[in-house]
């Protein structure tokens, strides 16, 4: 992981970093690299990974929500996090898909909440996951698995890449995947939210063209577990 901050208050710099530091050491986690800029141009030339961004709004040169938007074309994955004072740039910076939006001064406690939400999104988009077949086994990302459905005695992983059947049963792969990002919405099927395109109290439908079940009882708990997703993702 790599985490770079883009501030020209070098006050806020420092705490930022201060906070990330103390996040990662309460978790006991080495701290992962750390860069920092003072402006736009200088962060937009920077040719290493970028995975947790802290973005302040108004600076010197290109102002926060042009290189907001510029990082994003190159990687959609980026989480941005916005850190200003100035409220009115709230709609523009959620037009480009900010993680979230950071007041000035730094609330420590609601950074640590955001921080937390921001590294479990950061996980599940990058951990990889062994799928075990009968012919040997496929490594992918866990974000890739669409469904895990059990069809008789199969148990099915339907991925963006192709389908595979698994030697395991369906209780492996719920203690195996996130259980932030992944859902058993029917003894049958276990769903990864992100591919979520709409549902109703008897169906989630998903990308691929793809369904699931969903009963009665698991309803509210579905939905609920569903908007806690989107609202960590914004």
């Amino acid at each position: 992981m790599r985490i770079l901050i883009c501030d020209d208050d070098a006050l806020i710099v420092e705490q930022l970093q201060n906070y990330i530091k103390s996040f990662f050491e309460n978790i006991g986690v080495k701290c992962p690299e750390l860069i920092c800029f003072s402006n736009g141009e200088s962060l937009l030339a920077d040719n290493g990974e970028k995975d947790i961004l802290f973005l302040d709004v108004k600076m010197p040169g290109m102002n926060g929500i042009y290189v907001g938007n510029e990082l994003k074309k190159k990687n959609d994955k980026i989480i941005i996090f916005i850190v200003t004072s100035y409220s009115e740039y709230l709609d523009d910076a959620m037009r480009f898909c900010v993680f979230r939006y950071l007041s000035k001064p730094l609330a420590k406690q609601r950074f640590f909440r955001n921080m937390k939400d921001a590294v479990d999104l950061y996980n599940t988009m990058t951990i990889k996951i062994p799928i075990e077949t009968k012919q040997g086994v496929h490594t992918l990302p866990a974000s890739s698995v669409i469904t895990v459905e059990a069809h008789g005695r199969k148990v099915m992983i339907h991925t963006t890449l192709c389908d595979f059947e698994s030697i395991h049963n369906m209780q492996y792969w719920l203690e195996l995947l996130p259980k932030n990002r992944f859902f058993q919405t029917h003894r049958s099927f276990i769903i990864n939210f992100e591919h979520v395109t709409d549902f109703d109290r008897n169906l989630v439908h998903m990308a691929d063209n793809q369904s699931a079940y969903l009963t009665k009882r698991k309803y509210s708990s579905f939905k609920k577990a569903y908007l806690l997703y989107l609202e960590s993702t914004r």
